[in-house]
């Protein structure tokens, strides 16, 4: 009789997560200011940035260039004037 191994999966069973919104989902994006936090590498942001602006020419986005590893944080005027931000970080 050949022996049985028994293993577990080193990928594990994950619970689900219940998510939940920081803000209420934007009604439309037209008119609005969007804020985009730059982190990590230009070959990445700087092409995404253009293709956004080109692809939503009715969005006001701002950023804070500088491509840091750390997201910068948003001022407290830039919060009260900012409808949403895009934050991503790319190595």
């Amino acid at each position: 009789m050949a022996e049985i191994y028994k293993c577990l999966n080193p990928v594990g069973m994950q619970p689900p997560v219940k998510q939940s919104a920081l803000a209420p989902r934007l009604d439309t994006l037209d008119g609005k200011t969007i804020h985009l936090s730059i982190c990590g590498e230009m070959d990445i942001w700087v092409p995404l940035e253009k293709k956004l602006k080109a692809d939503y020419p009715n969005i006001n986005f701002t950023v804070k260039k500088g491509y840091t590893p750390n997201p910068t944080p948003l001022s407290e005027e830039e919060r009260k004037t900012t409808d949403g931000v895009i934050l991503g970080v790319c190595w």
